[in-house]
């Protein structure tokens, strides 16, 4: 690492050690906690990277100038330059340099990692509070990095409704719940290695071809052919299919059930077939 160039100073989270420390040192590994990207330098020096929703990582010859507006960060090396970009005018991405493993698992959520996770872990994990499936989902405390998106595949594959509460599962959903987070996320994560294959990944997006409900509301569900429905919460939203996941039972979306009131249908067969609620 030859230097890590600020584009803007705000993107920098920590002051000791000073970023100069950086300066001239070995990656010896690139890992990760949670959603976070470490670079784990020489001298007990680590480099923390949270790119949120809009941050991204791309490959360019060396020295390139950070481009306007977007530019946060350019970490230069001897065969090119990593630029550091964030999309919207929210600036949420970071960087965190710190020094030795104590000051590191600072920033680690202690959330479970799915891959290594027995059933038994997941289901201790799973059922340690009661929150509804979808935010226990991507709770970083409870899980490990798996983010709106994918919760939403896990889910469609689990056939489990994203608002059914924990302390509400049946052994037998739990055990297939840990069983389809496993293969989602193997599943996943061989597309997009194979996507790249010895490329630099730029292509870093929660909305990808191939999904069966995330990202695609309205359309036809690979299972069942029904319309793929969404509850919209502040700035995200849930996707889900009524058939394959609650019984054929609409979720109510906040906005659109407050101003339809009685006309909300509450069954996917009302949604699909208007005269059956006259």
């Amino acid at each position: 690492m030859e230097r890590i160039r600020l584009g803007s100073p705000f993107v920098l989270r920590s002051v000791e050690p000073p970023i100069s420390a950086v300066e001239g040192k070995t990656v010896r590994e690139i890992g990760r906690l949670g959603k976070r990207i470490v670079l784990h330098l020489a001298d007990d020096l680590h480099v923390v990277i949270h790119l949120m929703i809009a941050g991204r990582l791309r490959w360019r010859d060396k020295g390139k100038a950070l481009p306007k507006k977007v530019g946060l960060a350019a970490f230069d090396f001897p065969a090119g330059t990593v630029l550091f970009t964030e999309a919207g005018s929210k600036k949420r991405a970071s960087i965190h340099v710190v020094r030795g493993d104590d000051d590191l698992r600072q920033h680690d959520r202690g959330g479970l990692e799915i891959l290594d996770a027995s059933a038994d872990a997941f289901r201790t994990a799973l059922l340690s509070e009661n929150h509804t499936l979808k935010r226990a989902l991507t709770d970083p405390r409870l899980f490990s990095g798996i983010g709106n998106a994918y919760s939403d595949e896990i889910l469609h594959a689990a056939q489990l409704s994203p608002l059914q509460l924990t302390k509400n599962l049946a052994n037998e959903e739990i055990a297939r719940l840990h069983t389809e987070t496993i293969n989602v996320m193997k599943l996943w994560i061989a597309r997009l290695r194979d996507e790249v294959g010895d490329g630099f990944p730029e292509k870093v997006s929660a909305f990808q071809d191939g999904m069966a409900v995330h990202g695609r509301y309205g359309q036809p569900c690979p299972r069942c052919k029904s319309a793929v429905q969404r509850i919209v919460y502040a700035k995200t939203e849930i996707n889900y299919c009524p058939r394959c996941q609650t019984g054929g039972r609409m979720l109510a979306d906040r906005a659109l059930s407050r101003l339809l009131k009685g006309d909300w249908p509450k069954t996917i067969d009302e949604w699909e077939d208007p005269v059956s609620r006259s």
